[in-house]
């Protein structure tokens, strides 16, 4: 049997390695791709929230039919007087600009909360990234654990169905017990019991392995753990997430976004100035066949006095949400620092069970060849045998979880340090930046169609 799969990897060039495997799901990953389009989608915030340094020019048209019949009270003749009626058709056009000049500096806040925003949606999108190389990395290190496993519980089949048939061999030459025969078939169809339940584990992770990935999982080389993006001391890993964690940067934007949204309330209360001009020009208002051409230019202020209280209610409101999202902020905080010192602990511990279960074949192994010689001379009995095989088959399996374990630690330390991304892991892609759709439509003063072509 082979007692540790991390440490036999599978010969040829066509064997998917763990950072080629988390490379795919890189690019295909539906989760991440979705997140990034969200991430372009709060983009356009910032440009929506520029929009109130701009002008708004509106042109309008109108044409209506009128009938107006009036009495003079003069004779009627041929110059005029006495009953007349007119059918007239009013119609124009024109256009009017509005340009804000101060609005209370809400538009400059909510600019700014704006670009806190995007920066709050680039952050989500690292975190999302590291926890869908974290699930990818977990599904590829699962796949190989039970593979290894089925392989083990398979062989273990074949050990068991050979002792049943000496066993029988025995039993017909009057050697051992009709006990003998039925606690080795006993055994046979419990370890057939065990690799079944192998099989439909294997299938259930090679499905987690597709939904991470987005291909089926061929031959897979052995992982190996992350051992140098690793810490030495978990004080190292602590100050590193606490500094770079993503979701601790994520909650500081949204801190920021809220203390704006404060700004932008309270500039509601203070005055607005803007400037409108406009050009009208229209047939037929008074008489058949007159023309009128109007242009005008003015300014507007506009002073609050009293709002019915909603204003005021709207900025308590805002102030009451900043303090909600500082409180979040913090228990972000907390749950980062929690993750650095659990997944540390796992990955001590992993590195500890290695050790142990080696030891525990060795031991195993030893016991086993012991008691098959000594079976042989009759100082022991088949179930003494077969129990010596189960214990080495337990110790050859928590060698295989110990070593995937491993493995699954280092990414987990990695990931609750905020570090497990792409860049970090080096992994041949074309890395995402969300800095080029924002520089392509921050500014943009016109257009439907997104940089892509949609």
């Amino acid at each position: 049997m082979a007692s540790a799969f991390v440490l036999v990897g599978v010969n040829g060039v066509s064997a998917e390695t763990l950072e080629s495997a988390l490379a795919k799901a890189y690019g295909n990953n539906p989760n991440l791709n979705a997140q990034r389009a969200g991430v372009r989608a709060s983009d356009e915030d910032v440009a929506q929230a520029k929009s109130g340094y701009r002008p708004r020019i509106n042109a309008n048209a109108e044409i209506s039919r009128t009938y107006s019949q009036y009495d003079s009270r003069t004779p009627r003749t041929i110059f005029g007087g006495g009953e007349q009626t007119e059918w007239l058709t009013p119609r124009g056009y024109g256009v009017e600009l509005t340009q804000p000049i101060f609005d209370g500096f809400q538009t400059d806040n909510r600019v700014r909360q704006a670009e806190s925003g995007v920066l709050r949606s680039r952050e989500d999108l690292t975190n999302v990234e590291q926890n869908m190389l974290f699930s990818s990395a977990s599904a590829y290190m699962n796949v190989l654990r039970d593979t290894a496993i089925l392989d083990l519980q398979r062989n273990n089949v074949e050990v068991i169905d050979e002792q049943l048939r000496q066993t029988r061999d025995r039993f017909n030459v009057g050697e051992v017990t009709r006990t003998d025969v039925a606690q080795a078939e006993s055994r046979l169809a419990a370890a057939r019991s065990q690799a079944s339940a192998a099989e439909a584990n294997l299938r259930t992770s090679i499905a987690q392995y597709r939904q991470f990935i987005g291909v089926e999982p061929q031959q897979l080389a052995p992982g190996r753990p992350l051992d140098k993006l690793t810490p030495r001391t978990v004080d190292a890993a602590l100050k590193i997430a606490l500094g770079e964690h993503p979701a601790i940067k994520a909650a500081q934007h949204a801190v920021d976004a809220a203390e704006l949204a404060v700004k932008v309330a309270q500039g509601a209360l203070a005055p607005q100035l803007g400037v409108t001009a406009s050009v009208n020009q229209s047939y037929d208002v008074q008489t058949s066949g007159d023309e009128r051409l109007a242009a005008a230019v003015g300014a507007r202020l506009t002073v609050p006095i009293y709002e019915g209280g909603q204003v005021y209610a709207e900025v308590r409101q805002a102030k009451e949400q900043a303090g909600q999202a500082q409180l979040q902020a913090d228990w972000v905080r907390d749950q980062v620092r929690a993750a650095v010192l659990s997944s540390w602990g796992d990955l001590e511990a992993a590195r500890a069970q290695i050790q142990a279960a080696q030891a525990q074949i060795d031991a195993a192994e030893t016991a086993l060849s012991g008691v098959r010689e000594e079976a042989r001379v009759g100082q022991r009995t088949t179930l003494d045998v077969l129990n010596a095989q189960q214990e080495l088959l337990t110790a050859r399996v928590n060698l295989i979880q110990a070593q995937r374990d491993r493995v699954v630690a280092s990414y987990q330390l990695v990931q609750s340090m905020g570090r497990l991304t792409s860049r970090a892991l080096g992994l041949a892609v074309n890395h995402y930046s969300p800095k080029i759709h924002y520089d392509q439509v921050k500014d943009l003063w016109i257009g439907t169609t997104t940089p892509d072509g949609r």
